[in-house]
């Protein structure tokens, strides 16, 4: 579904340097400045700074004079500002109306016949106001729904970049999310005879350190083994746990050898 973030008469050059990087990194790219304080505020260094290396968003980024022109193309509007006493779309959450909308969507193309991948030509547009002023009633009553960050209700007010990296986020997660990327590798879980080695080894340990009577031993070591499974234990801690029975085996005191039967004469 094309997505577009449309930023109506900005007087913070940073504020549009760090929209773009709440776009970007949700994976968004058609910004739209309305008629901003600053006609070169894509190249104030303000901007380029607060985009942190969204350069390529800024390079995108259409300069107009006028709303209707930052809407062409845009099938369903969102305003982001408190909804008009008199009258006005009404106020929803992001993540209640994405969900809603979505499901029209889907269900648009069914009856189409369409594929839900390849057949959307829907555009929806998160229109924000001023920093100064916010949005204008007559802009507001042009939307279909006006969205409402849940906040406290003693102190809801959010900096324009941060509105617009909620409002993003919510709508990347209704779209589909990216995959967590991990900062480490996946661990190789221990199989089943490197846990039984592992506890063999330990066995002998605990029988040296005197923990463990082999006369009486109970059922210590199947509850190890339990808890073992339960952890989970990755090859590496098997190393690292047989690495610590060693250690054990050295430290523990010399057993006494035991008496050998004497020879007949």
């Amino acid at each position: 579904m094309k997505t577009r973030f449309i930023l109506i008469n900005t007087s913070h050059a940073g504020n549009v340097g760090a929209a773009a990087r709440a776009m970007k990194t949700m994976g968004f790219d058609d910004l739209v400045l309305v008629a901003p304080r600053w006609p070169n505020v894509l190249r104030r260094e303000e901007t380029i700074q607060r985009a942190s290396g969204a350069t390529d968003v800024l390079k995108n980024c259409r300069i107009v004079e006028t709303l209707d022109e930052a809407l062409d193309g845009m099938t369903h509007l969102c305003a982001t500002a408190m909804t008009p006493r008199d009258f006005g779309p009404p106020t929803v959450t992001p993540r209640e109306h994405f969900q809603m909308l979505l499901n029209q969507e889907l269900i648009s193309k069914e009856r189409r016949g369409l594929e839900v991948e390849n057949a959307c030509n829907s555009g929806v547009a998160f229109l924000f106001g001023s920093e100064r002023f916010g949005m204008r009633n007559e802009d507001v009553y042009r939307c279909h729904a006006c969205l409402s960050i849940p906040s406290n209700p003693q102190f809801g007010s959010l900096n324009l970049a941060a509105a617009l990296q909620v409002i993003a986020y919510d709508w990347r997660v209704a779209l589909g999310a990216y995959p967590v990327q991990s900062a480490t590798e996946v661990p190789t879980l221990a199989d089943a005879a490197q846990v039984a080695g592992m506890l063999s080894h330990l066995e002998q340990s605990l029988v040296a350190i005197g923990f463990l009577d082999p006369q009486a031993p109970k059922k210590l070591m199947p509850r190890l083994n339990q808890l073992f499974n339960r952890a989970g234990v990755t090859q590496e801690e098997i190393h690292i746990l047989r690495g610590m029975a060693k250690m054990m085996l050295k430290a523990a005191p010399a057993q006494p050898a035991m008496p050998q039967a004497a020879a007949s004469p």
